[in-house]
């Protein structure tokens, strides 16, 4: 029950948690938490839509806390596309959801991948738990917390292991956005097959997991390689051949099949864009070339900056104080 809080605004407690948003944001219901922040649904009455809101934990506590509050609130800002946005009753992305139309929703996963990459951003913690799709079969991406331009330091101990691309797992190069690729490969075996394709038990577990269906890498792929530790790791592993991805997919089409084994491959400079994912024969029945928009650049200056305390306070307000919720409100990504 809302009870009345500062003038314009309610007071609602969800979960423990008390919530004071805005009077035109009713019957908030969680929908997700994690270590920053809680996600909760409400119905805007002004759009008259379904719309997301976040609330994070103790975002000012520290310059760290500070600064990725700062970066999720542009990037937030910066987004503005069909499947970044929330829109409409959405739910968490479950297993059983592999049944309902697997080629329009990884479609859809590689469309926004498209547009997000082309901001120069990564996702970087790409997982079924932050994806949500509606009755209509849309899908959405979501949490952007975790995300960070493709040219700046990354280490690879936040995301979700058994979605992680292997080149994290060990720090072996320079990442780029084919990390998410490789997510989005796990997700897409995950929707097949009904469960998690690399389900190590520890970051070397969850490597051996891997080089058993991509084979241990050629001398080509460990000269790549910064790490002289992780070369030699590799080097003194047995050698194991690459699986037929065809016996472990033995249910899905070929054409299905032919998408994983473009996304999850070892070396990540061979791994398909998500611009060249969408050109493949898997997704002809919906694509349309016109809805794979791209976005403007991401201006990076201030997320590598190190600043105090209260200049990131200052700045986050500065940024909320200057947002312009676009009109359609189906793009409305706060």
């Amino acid at each position: 029950m809302a009870v009345r809080s500062r003038t314009g605004f309610s007071r609602q407690e969800v979960n423990r948690t008390v919530w004071e948003v805005p009077e035109r944001y009713r019957d908030l219901k969680q929908v997700g938490t994690g270590a920053y922040g809680t996600v909760c649904s409400a119905w805007d009455r002004r759009a008259g839509a379904q719309v997301a809101i976040k609330k994070l934990h103790r975002p000012f506590q520290s310059k760290l806390f500070a600064k990725r509050a700062y970066r999720e609130l542009r990037l937030l800002k910066h987004m503005r596309h069909e499947n970044r946005s929330f829109r409409g009753h959405f739910r968490p992305f479950l297993n059983a959801d592999y049944k309902i139309k697997l080629q329009f929703l990884v479609y859809q996963m590689l469309k926004g991948l498209k547009y997000i990459h082309s901001a120069g951003i990564i996702h970087r913690d790409l997982k079924p738990g932050n994806l949500a799709i509606n009755p209509d079969c849309e899908l959405k991406i979501l949490d952007f917390g975790l995300a960070r331009q493709a040219d700046a330091e990354m280490t690879g101990y936040v995301v979700t292991r058994w979605y992680r691309a292997p080149e994290v797992i060990l720090n072996w190069m320079h990442y780029t956005q084919t990390v998410d690729i490789w997510s989005a490969g796990c997700i897409m075996a995950e929707m097949l097959l009904g469960k998690p394709l690399f389900k190590g038990n520890d970051h070397l577990d969850q490597l051996r997991e891997i080089m058993k269906i991509t084979g241990t890498p050629a001398a080509d792929f460990i000269v790549k390689l910064q790490s002289q530790d992780a070369k030699n790791y590799i080097r003194s592993l047995p050698k194991v051949p690459k699986k037929d991805l065809h016996s472990i997919f033995s249910k899905a089409s070929s054409s299905a099949v032919c998408v994983l084994e473009k996304m999850l491959l070892l070396d990540p400079e061979q791994r398909v864009s998500a611009s060249e994912a969408l050109d493949l024969p898997f997704f002809s029945e919906y694509r349309d070339a016109d809805e794979e928009t791209e976005a403007l650049p991401y201006d990076q200056t201030m997320d590598n900056t190190d600043l105090p305390l209260d200049q990131w306070k200052r700045h986050t307000f500065t940024e909320i104080l200057t947002f312009r919720p676009p009109r359609d409100s189906r793009e409305t990504s706060l």
